[in-house]
């Protein structure tokens, strides 16, 4: 079996369980964690999920895509309104001791704080690139939660999937997006610069890139099924 953990909107991960159907791909939302049958062991194998009404055994699962960082309030209209941003707490931290006692390949594995891997605001992978020698353009904000981009900035996007990158870019750039998701610690990662050529500067960059194409969507099926030989 493969999962994809994503909130029942996401039209990206409806689509990869469409195309990864002969692999018993499924999509796994909030609503199923509050159907009987989850049990989580120190030992993985002993450890079972139920999704769409199906048990498995930690072990039956090949792979996991995480396109969340949380579970949200709003996706759980089958609990009664006072009680959800409680339960979505709750869910979230039980999928975070689950996904991180999965042996199988994760795309994203899960950090403190987040099921999908690194959720940095813009100034955290701005910072984390810089650090990294690559030029970055500045990160500035005019309000408290929303940070300015200028109107006119082109971007060029680069997707690395584990050892993977891909997109129309020099290699300079290439090399570059592999090299912050290295330091990130994530095996998925949108990296976004101010063009193609060797002379662009980093924007911002996406833990959770769409992967509704049919290469991309390959690069992972392989990414997974590889990683778990």
């Amino acid at each position: 079996m493969l999962i994809i953990l994503a909130a029942p909107s996401d039209k990206s991960a409806a689509w990869l369980v469409e195309r990864w159907q002969s692999h018993d791909a499924v999509l796994a939302s909030a609503a199923d964690l509050s159907t009987s049958g989850w049990s989580l062991y120190s030992a993985s194998s002993e450890s079972k999920a139920c999704i769409g009404g199906r048990k498995v055994r930690n072990e039956e699962i090949k792979g996991v895509l995480t396109r969340i960082s949380c579970v949200q309030s709003h996706d759980l209209s089958h609990i009664v309104p006072s009680d959800r941003e409680y339960v979505a707490s709750e869910m979230t931290a039980f999928l975070l001791a689950w996904l991180s006692n999965l042996t199988c390949p994760v795309l994203n594995r899960p950090v403190p704080g987040c099921l999908g891997g690194p959720a940095l605001r813009p100034e955290g992978w701005t910072y984390l690139a810089a650090r990294l020698g690559i030029p970055v353009t500045p990160v500035r904000r005019k309000t408290h939660d929303r940070p300015f981009v200028p109107d006119n900035l082109s971007t060029c996007e680069l997707i690395v999937i584990g050892q993977a990158c891909f997109g129309d870019a020099s290699p300079k750039l290439i090399e570059n997006a592999r090299l912050l998701a290295r330091a990130a610690g994530t095996n998925l990662l949108a990296v976004r610069f101010t063009g193609p050529d060797s002379d662009s500067t980093f924007a911002n960059a996406n833990p959770w890139p769409d992967l509704a194409s049919s290469q991309l969507a390959d690069a992972a099926l392989n990414y997974m099924s590889v990683s778990a030989c």
